[in-house]
């Protein structure tokens, strides 16, 4: 006999039997024979979509009197020493099924229904009310209050995310990301058998925690190999999923998706402790810490790299944008691209005249703040390489991240005058660059710039860009 949080299941022969606790935990009530009876061919019909041959029906068990007082999914069984925990606790080498289980699963969402109902699970709204509901019951356990003020933590990077990021959740809605899936992937419940993994034990209480975004329904297993310290076949997981279902998302997508499994997780084994389980507790407060991991890794960030001509910011954004999986946005190449030229294309024009008017340049300007504002709405980290010398051009920039609740990190770049004046000229040598600079616009520069006590100063002649400056600065990189 096995016990899940709903469930007591018995092993018998060849067979299982699985019945339903009559219990209501708040996100599901069987406290009724009849809602027994209802779930338990629910749970038949949506896990013959992944594995026909092991969901034999339902049983009905007769009391003495001869009536029905009880119902049990009757299952195949399969060998326990076959699931894919026990597999990858032994070392071997799952790659294959890893690679087969993403593609059942994007075969699943390939055929499931696209219904507004279905289509309603996978918005931000939706979304966020997921989040709210299993942080509230999580903190009315005994667990939750131990956690309460990472909950906090936990549900202000949500707000963030879910309302600043709202183009995002449409968009994938439109492109067809939402659908009827599995809704509770573990590596627990597949088997690796020698004609192929056998995909079991789908939600089926509740259709609304089945629905919704695809990438959110892949994610559960990807959560949950990383518990069981597989990280490289989480990853290969999803590296997977996405080259057989074409689906792209953002980093952070990902990141908060993940996150929310290790919050249903974390509710699950809760209510586990507070039903007897006493190594559940730990393994509740170990999930609360990969909600907060993921929610990190996951943040979307407006990073800010400015400082006069030839200071290195082009470099240095590069470095960042590849860090941070970030869109680089150069407001020289943005200038150029107005005017319909191409980037190394030479104007003639010093500060103040042409393309570098006050005119030019707040169209400039406008023009690499909206572009930031669609790729932060779109639930991606952005690198703005500009000047950025004056405090009101900042001001506006900050503004746009706060809209779309992301984080604003600002770094002046730095470097001796000498150090200028002898990039600028190499610069101009090879004739390769969008920047037209001049020793003279630096002068003019220097001279101008409003202090931006805001910004980490970097020297870029003397200070190392490593992977420890980085993660201080900007913080963990995604992946």
């Amino acid at each position: 006999m096995k016990e899940t949080h709903s469930s007591v299941v018995f092993f018998v022969g060849n067979r299982v039997h699985k019945m339903k606790k009559p219990i209501d935990l708040g996100f599901l009530d069987n406290r009724s024979r009849e809602a027994r009876q209802r779930i338990c061919h629910r749970e038949v019909e949506l896990n013959r979509r992944l594995a026909p041959d092991v969901y034999l029906g339902v049983a009905d068990l007769h009391g003495p009197d001869g009536e029905v007082c009880e119902h049990f999914v009757v299952m195949k069984r399969l060998p326990d020493e076959r699931r894919l925990a026990a597999v990858i606790a032994r070392g071997e080498d799952v790659s294959a099924t890893i690679d087969e289980v993403a593609r059942r699963v994007a075969e699943l969402h390939a055929a499931s229904p696209r219904t507004p109902e279905i289509d309603r699970c996978a918005t931000a709204e939706f979304v966020g009310g997921l989040w709210t509901e299993s942080l509230d019951h999580l903190d009315r356990l005994e667990v939750g209050a131990q956690v309460a003020p990472a909950s906090a933590r936990i549900r202000e990077s949500v707000r963030r995310f879910v309302t600043g990021c709202s183009t995002l959740f449409d968009e994938r809605i439109a492109d067809g990301r939402a659908v009827d899936g599995h809704g509770d992937l573990l590596a627990d419940d597949i088997f690796c058998l020698d004609d192929g993994p056998r995909i079991i034990d789908c939600l089926e209480f509740n259709d609304e925690f089945r629905y919704g975004d695809a990438l959110l329904d892949i994610a559960f297993l990807a959560m949950d190999l990383e518990r069981i310290g597989a990280e490289e076949y989480a990853r290969r997981l999803l590296r997977t999923y996405t080259e057989v279902s074409g689906d792209h998302p953002p980093a952070s997508l990902v990141h908060h998706y993940i996150a929310y499994r290790a919050l249903v997780r974390a509710k699950v084994t809760a209510v586990r402790h507070e039903q007897g389980d006493g190594a559940a507790r730990e393994q509740a407060l170990r999930f609360v810490e990969r909600i907060e991991d993921h929610l990190d890794r996951g943040r979307v960030r407006m990073v800010l790299v400015g400082g006069v001509a030839a200071t290195g910011k082009t470099t240095l954004s590069r470095t960042v944008g590849t860090h941070l999986a970030a869109e680089v946005l150069r407001s020289d190449v943005i200038r150029k691209e107005l005017a319909g030229l191409a980037p190394t294309d030479r104007t003639g024009d010093g500060l103040d005249a042409g393309l570098y008017s006050p005119r030019h340049s707040e169209t400039t300007y406008g023009e690499l703040l909206r572009r930031a504002d669609e790729t932060l709405a779109r639930g991606r980290s952005v690198v703005l390489d500009a000047t950025w010398l004056s405090a009101p051009r900042r001001d506006a920039a900050r503004k746009v991240a706060e809209r779309r609740g992301s984080e604003v990190v600002e770094i002046e770049c730095r470097a001796d005058r000498a150090v200028l004046l002898e990039r600028l000229a190499a610069r101009a040598a090879r004739g390769d660059d969008a920047s037209d600079a001049t020793p003279a616009v630096l002068e003019e520069q220097l001279r101008r710039r409003d202090p931006w006590p805001e910004a980490v100063p970097l020297d870029t002649a003397a200070e190392a860009v490593d992977a420890a400056w980085l993660g201080r600065v900007l913080g963990p990189a995604p992946w």
